[in-house]
C-alpha cells in the first residue's frame, strides 16, 4: 500500500502552482538576468520549440574556446569522497596543503576505511587547528627517514608500505614540508562557524555565502538546537545509507526556505513602513513562488517515474521497484521535515514537491569533478630533471607507495547548473563539458569542439556519442526523449 503524505492533500493548489512551468516570458527574463549577472558574453537562452529551452550562441566561438563557466545552483561532494579530498564546501576548491591532503588519505587508510565506504559525518575531517587557518612557514625539505620530530604512533597503512612513526600526524599538522610543495599552494581550510567539523571553506566569503544560502539550516554543529541536530544526523545517515541525491534535495529546500524568510522579512519591513504590518503565519504563495523561482526553471519529473531501471531489475518488477524508490523518498522527506520544517514553507515538504526536486537532479545533474593537486604534485616530481628528481623521490616515493591508486583521486560529487542544464543533447555535439588546467573549482566548464557560429545552438552529448545507434537510443530513452540530430537521422534504420 502506497504511503500517503498529508501535505499533498492539504496544499493541492499551492503545489500545483509551484510545479506549473513558468511562462516563456518568465523563463526569458530569468535567464537573461542570469547570463548578464554571470557575464556569460556571447550566449543567450531561448525557447527551442518542441525541445523547450536551449542555449544559443550570440557570438562566434572557435574550436577549443571557452563557451561557458556556470556556477552551480546546488552541489554536493559524495560523502565517501570526503575521506580522500578536503575541499571548500561552497566552491569545491581544494584547501589546506598537499601535505594535509596526503595525511588525511593515509589517516583513513590507517583506519582501514576505503573510498567505497562512508564515514561518520562528525569525524570525517581530522584536521589539527594548526592546519585550519594558517599555513606552515617551514619551507625546509625534511627527509622522512631523518626527521626526529615526528613523535607519536606508527604509520602503518593498508598498502603495506612502512612509514616513519608519527608521519601521518605530522603531514596533517604542518610538521612536515615536502619538496616543491610550495608550487601547489592552497588556501588554508576555514572551519564552519557552527562547529559541525564537517564543512570547511577556502575563504571567509565562501563560508558566509554557504551559511546564508544553505548551511545555517543544515549544520550539525553544537550551536544547532539539540533536537534539530539529532534529526539532521538521522536524515544524513539515511541519505548516506541509501542515495546521497537526498542531500542535494535538502540543499534545494533549505535555500528556498532561507530566501523565503529573507523576502518575508523585507515584505514585513515595507508593511511596517506604511502601517499595514501583519504577522504572516500562513503560507504566502507569492513570496514562496519568488523564493522557488530558481528551482522552477529546471525540467522536472517525479524521481520514481524518471529514474532508469537498473540492469538487475526485471521489467516484470518495474512497478515494485518504482514504488520502493517512492517509499525511500518519503522516508527521507519525513526525516528532513523533522529537521528543518518551516510553517511558511510547508508545501515544500509535500512528497510531490520532493519527488520533482529529486527528479530534476536525476534528469539534469552534471558530475562535479575537480582535479587533485596531489596527483599534480607527484606528476611534477616525476617530471623534474636529474638530480633533483632523484633527491625529491627519496622523500616522496614512500608516500606514493603508501597511497597507492588513491593518490590520484579527484574531488567527486554531483551538482545542478542552471545554464548548463539548458544545453540540449546531440550525438554530433559542438561543445563538451571539459575542465582545463586552470579550472580548479566546481563550476561547470563548456568548451567548443568545433566552430560555433552566431545563432547556432550549443549542444553537448549526454552519453557516449561513439556508441552504435541502437545503444545510444536506449540510453537516451532514460532522459525521456528520442534524439533527432543529423547523426541519428543518418543512422536511423
Amino acid at each position: 500500500m502506497a504511503l500517503v503524505c498529508p501535505i499533498d492533500s492539504k496544499y493541492p493548489n499551492e503545489i500545483s502552482a509551484l510545479l506549473s512551468p513558468p511562462s516563456p516570458h518568465q523563463v526569458q527574463e530569468y535567464f537573461d538576468q542570469l547570463v548578464w549577472t554571470r557575464q556569460c558574453r556571447g550566449l543567450r537562452v531561448k525557447q527551442n520549440g518542441a525541445f523547450g529551452k536551449g542555449l544559443f550562441a550570440d557570438a562566434a566561438f572557435k574550436e577549443g574556446d571557452l563557451v561557458l563557466k556556470d556556477q552551480m545552483l546546488v552541489g554536493s561532494q559524495h560523502t565517501s569522497n570526503k575521506m580522500d579530498c578536503l575541499v571548500c564546501s561552497f566552491c569545491f576548491r581544494f584547501v589546506g596543503s598537499v601535505e594535509l591532503q596526503m595525511g588525511r588519505k593515509l589517516y583513513f587508510q590507517d583506519l582501514g576505511v576505503s573510498t567505497n565506504h562512508q564515514c561518520d559525518m562528525e569525524s570525517s575531517s581530522p584536521i589539527s587547528e594548526d592546519c585550519m587557518e594558517t599555513e606552515s612557514d617551514d619551507d625546509q625539505e625534511i627527509a622522512l627517514e631523518n626527521n626526529e620530530s615526528m613523535g607519536g604512533c606508527s604509520s602503518s597503512n593498508s598498502k603495506g608500505a612502512d612509514l616513519p612513526k608519527g608521519l601521518v600526524e605530522s603531514l596533517m599538522n604542518g610538521g612536515v614540508s615536502l619538496p616543491h610543495s610550495n608550487e601547489f599552494a592552497m588556501r588554508p581550510a576555514i572551519p564552519c562557524s557552527g562547529g559541525c567539523g564537517e564543512a570547511f571553506y577556502c575563504s571567509k566569503s565562501c563560508a558566509e555565502a554557504d551559511w546564508e544560502v544553505f548551511h545555517s539550516l543544515l549544520c550539525t554543529g553544537g550551536k544547532t538546537e539539540p533536537s534539530r541536530r539529532e534529526a539532521l544526523l538521522k536524515f544524513i545517515q539515511h541519505a548516506n545509507d541509501t542515495n546521497d541525491i537526498f542531500l542535494l534535495a535538502a540543499k534545494a529546500i533549505s535555500s528556498t526556505i532561507l530566501k523565503y524568510k529573507k523576502l518575508t522579512l523585507a515584505c514585513s519591513g515595507e508593511q511596517m513602513k506604511y502601517g499595514t504590518y501583519s504577522i504572516l503565519n500562513n503560507v504566502d504563495l507569492s513570496i514562496l513562488l519568488e523564493a522557488w523561482k530558481p528551482i522552477s526553471m529546471g525540467q522536472k519529473r517525479r524521481w520514481w517515474d524518471c529514474i532508469a531501471l537498473p540492469d538487475d531489475v526485471e521489467p516484470s518488477n518495474e512497478v515494485a521497484f518504482r514504488m520502493q524508490i517512492r517509499d525511500m523518498a518519503f522516508t527521507s522527506l519525513q526525516l528532513l521535515k523533522e529537521a528543518i520544517f518551516d510553517v511558511g514553507c510547508e508545501p515544500l515538504f509535500s512528497l510531490e514537491i520532493y519527488g520533482h526536486i529529486i527528479g530534476m537532479f536525476e534528469l539534469n545533474n552534471l558530475d562535479l569533478v575537480v582535479a587533485s593537486p596531489v596527483e599534480d604534485y607527484f606528476l611534477y616530481i616525476d617530471e623534474l630533471s636529474s638530480p633533483y628528481k632523484e633527491k625529491a623521490e627519496e622523500i616522496t616515493r614512500p608516500l606514493l607507495d603508501a597511497l597507492g591508486d588513491s593518490y590520484s583521486i579527484c574531488c567527486q560529487g554531483t551538482a545542478f547548473f542552471p545554464l548548463q542544464s539548458c544545453i540540449n543533447h546531440s550525438c554530433y555535439p559542438n561543445a563538451k563539458a571539459f575542465k582545463r588546467e586552470e579550472d580548479r573549482d566546481g563550476q561547470a566548464t563548456i568548451i567548443a569542439l568545433r566552430p560555433i557560429y552566431p545563432g547556432e545552438e550549443v549542444t553537448i552529448s549526454y552519453i557516449d556519442e561513439d556508441l552504435p545507434f541502437n545503444q545510444r537510443r536506449a540510453l537516451l530513452a532514460d532522459y525521456g526523449f528520442e534524439c533527432r540530430c543529423p547523426k541519428c537521422s543518418q543512422e536511423h534504420p
